[in-house]
C-alpha cells in the first residue's frame, strides 16, 4: 500500500489488550486506566480476521503490543493464528518481560521471531519508582529466557528521562559489548494524559552520542526503520536512537496501528482514529476502512506544536 504522500505502508503494529501488570509513569496515570468491558475488546479471531485483511493489502510485518501483550487471554492461539498466514515475513512482540519465562518458548514455537523489551533503568528502585511497583529481576529473567532461545533479534526499548536515567546512559549502551542486544534509547513523547510527568524531562538522543563518542554509526538495514544505528568497534550488539521530536523521521513512517478495542490509528500521534468494528464481518468492507485510515496518514506529527494524541500510550499500544 502506497499512501498519500508517497510511502509505502507494510508495518501493522497491532495492541492486542489495554490492560498492563505496570503502572508505567510515562504511560498512564498513577490511578491506571479505565478499561474497557471485555466486550469492547476484540476476540481473538477478529484480530486473525483483520491481520488477513492486512497482510492482503500488502503489510507483511506485524507487531503485536499492548498495554501488556503478555496478559492477554487467548495471546497464543492468537499467535500462533496469525503466524502462520501466508505472506507475513516479520512477526514480533514488545513486551515489558516480566511474564517471558512462562510464555517465551511457545511465543517462538507460533511464530514469533524478534522481541522488544522494554527497559528504563538497571536500577531496582528506579524501576520500581517508575513502574510503580515492577521488580526489575523479573524483567532480567525474562531478557536472559529470550537470548537462551535465538530469538532472530532481542532490542531493549530504553526511554531517555532528565532526572532518572541519563546517569545509566553508558551502562545500558555497554551492555551491547559480549551480547547480541540491540539497546535503542527513545525520546520521551508527551502524552495529553502525562503531560505533567514529562515536563522538562526531555533529553534528546544526541546526549547519548555525547556520552559514548566511540560509538561508531552503521548503515541501517531497513531505511524506513525509526532508528539510527550505532555500534561500539567490537560489539556484538548495536545502540539505536530513536528521535521523534529532535529528529522528525515521519517521512520514512511505513506503519499503520489497530488499537485492542479495534480503531485504525494512522498516525500515533493523530486524533483521527477509523472505527473498524462495524466492518468486522465484511472483509471487503474491511479493507476499505484500512485503507480509508492510511489514506489518511498525516505528512508529520506535531508534538512540537503541542498537538497531542488524546489517548494515553498505554491504549494505543507501543
Amino acid at each position: 500500500m502506497i499512501d498519500n504522500h508517497g510511502r509505502k505502508i507494510h508495518y501493522a503494529r497491532i495492541s492486542i489488550t489495554d490492560r498492563c501488570n505496570l503502572r508505567c509513569k510515562y504511560c498512564m496515570p498513577e490511578e491506571g486506566v479505565t478499561k474497557k468491558e471485555c466486550g469492547e475488546i476484540l476476540r481473538v479471531e477478529e484480530f486473525v480476521s483483520i491481520a488477513k485483511v492486512l497482510i492482503e493489502l500488502g503489510i507483511d510485518k506485524i507487531r503485536l503490543t499492548g498495554g501488556e501483550p503478555l496478559v492477554r487471554k487467548g495471546l497464543l492461539d492468537l499467535t500462533e493464528q496469525i503466524g502462520r498466514l501466508p505472506g507475513l515475513k516479520d512477526f514480533s512482540l514488545t513486551t515489558n518481560g516480566i511474564l517471558l519465562p512462562l510464555y517465551a518458548q511457545r511465543l517462538k514455537e507460533t511464530g514469533i521471531r524478534r522481541i522488544n523489551i522494554s527497559m528504563d533503568t538497571l536500577d531496582s528502585e528506579k524501576y520500581r519508582e517508575i513502574t510503580r511497583g515492577g521488580v526489575l529481576g523479573q524483567v532480567f529473567m525474562g531478557l536472559e529466557t529470550a537470548l537462551d532461545l535465538g530469538f532472530d533479534q532481542v532490542k531493549l526499548n530504553t526511554v531517555l528521562i532528565k532526572g532518572f536515567n541519563e546517569n545509566e546512559i553508558r551502562d545500558f549502551v555497554m551492555m551491547t559489548m559480549d551480547r547480541p542486544i540491540d539497546v535503542r534509547f527513545i525520546e520521551l513523547m508527551p502524552f495529553e494524559g502525562q503531560q505533567e510527568f514529562a515536563l522538562g524531562k526531555y533529553i534528546s538522543g544526541l546526549e547519548v552520542l555525547k556520552c559514548c563518542p566511540e560509538l561508531v554509526s552503521e548503515k541501517s538495514d531497513d531505511p524506513s526503520a525509526p532508528a539510527k544505528y550505532y555500534r561500539i568497534p567490537g560489539a556484538k550488539g548495536r545502540v539505536g536512537l530513536i528521535e521523534p521530536m529532535s529528529h522528525l523521521f515521519c517521512d520514512q513512517c511505513n506503519r499503520i496501528r489497530i488499537t485492542a478495542d479495534g480503531s485504525a490509528l494512522p498516525c500515533l500521534h493523530s486524533r483521527r482514529e477509523f472505527d473498524l468494528k462495524p466492518v468486522l464481518s465484511d472483509s471487503s468492507a474491511l479493507q476499505a476502512a484500512i485503507v480509508e485510515a492510511i489514506s489518511a496518514k498525516p505528512m508529520t506529527h506535531r508534538l512540537c506544536e503541542g498537538e497531542f494524541m488524546e489517548r494515553d500510550m498505554g491504549k494505543i499500544g507501543g
